[in-house]
């Protein structure tokens, strides 16, 4: 496979919104729930959307709106102080475009903010466009948004990789037809992500680059 293109997930792994997630969290659920909940119990949906998270705490319409809108003010009150790329994020994403590899972003996070956040993380100028949750009618583990990438780069599936730290981003990738990349630095755990057989798993962001570098070299033998 030669890999003219990568997608990839937002939060978690291209940047650190950890901290400030699980803050948003567990402030929704002690204002609108008076309750208190572990971190595993708070974070356990990440990669799917926020409504979707919500569900898990309530089945009152009235209520999982509640939620959702005191996590966003909070989140939103926080964000551009917070967001920060990870660590070798922005100069990988500039080794990928300089090799001419088409890069954008499929995220279950609404559109503006996920590219607010990137932009201040100095990720933005490397990527041609973001499929946010609000692009699409439904949402990631279900393939659609990947699929929507995948007419926005103008690349078949079999020559993309979708990268991400859920094993929903898996899931989503792998259905769509991707090869997968599951990273390790984001909130869910190695065996987590191995349950769901990515293609590959990386430790680092540098191992990411140097595979996607390698693959196109061997294609290209004279650059």
């Amino acid at each position: 496979m030669l890999i003219r293109g990568i997608l990839f997930d937002n939060d978690g792994t291209l940047v650190d919104t950890h901290d400030l997630m699980l803050s948003s969290m567990i402030h929704a659920t002690k204002q609108v729930l008076d309750k208190e909940y572990s971190a595993d119990e708070l974070m356990r949906g990440v990669g799917t959307t926020l409504e979707a998270q919500m569900w898990a705490f309530t089945d009152d319409p009235q209520v999982h709106q509640q939620l959702v809108d005191t996590y966003r003010g909070h989140n939103l009150a926080h964000h551009d102080s917070e967001v920060k790329a990870f660590d070798g994020i922005v100069e990988g994403l500039a080794r990928l475009q300089k090799e001419g590899v088409a890069l954008g972003v499929v995220t279950a996070k609404r559109h503006d903010l996920a590219w607010r956040g990137l932009e201040i993380a100095g990720a933005a100028p490397y990527l041609k466009f973001l499929v946010g949750a609000d692009d699409c009618a439904v949402n990631k583990p279900d393939p659609a948004p990947i699929r929507a990438g995948l007419e926005k780069i103008e690349l078949d599936a079999a020559e993309c990789l979708y990268v991400g730290d859920s094993p929903f981003d898996i899931q989503a990738g792998s259905a769509a037809g991707c090869a997968t990349v599951a990273v390790l630095w984001g909130v869910f755990s190695e065996d987590v992500l191995l349950a769901e057989n990515p293609t590959y798993v990386v430790r680092e962001f540098s191992e990411l680059v140097d595979l996607v570098i390698q693959n196109r070299r061997c294609a290209f033998p004279s650059r």
